[in-house]
């Protein structure tokens, strides 16, 4: 299994959970995307900074190594919407929240592939 999150442990019973800091892409997937993708204009950039004060106060820190591109952790593994009503990206975006396509066409994640990146990244994240 291939490690999906990065923990720095503490001491204090405070878990902070950084979900969309992830930057890394697969290969096999980064070659599929458009060339604005890479730049991750989705990721919560600065919030592992900005909670980096937790870990002094003894917290346990745990952030996504995975861009949300790959997966989205916080979204529900059957591709619910968390917000009925509200524009949201799938659990395997296929477009930007500024609705920029991040595949080329015809390279968007098929079913099996989704499936694939559930029990990739998605289930060990959760577990």
């Amino acid at each position: 299994m291939i490690p999906v999150i990065d923990i720095q442990p503490g001491t204090a019973p405070l878990i902070v959970n950084v979900p969309h800091d992830g930057r890394e892409i697969p290969a096999e997937i980064g070659a599929r995307m458009t060339a604005e993708a890479p730049a991750l204009p989705d990721t919560d950039w600065h919030i592992r900074d900005l909670y980096a004060f937790a870990a002094e106060l003894g917290a346990t820190i745990t952030c996504a190594r995975y861009s949300r591109y790959v997966v989205d952790l916080n979204r529900d593994p059957s591709g619910k919407s968390l917000y009925p009503g509200a524009d949201t990206t799938e659990i395997c975006p296929t477009a930007t929240f500024h609705q920029e396509l991040i595949y080329k066409p015809g390279e968007e994640p098929d079913e099996a592939e989704i499936a694939h990146r559930l029990n990739t990244y998605w289930h060990p994240y959760h577990t």
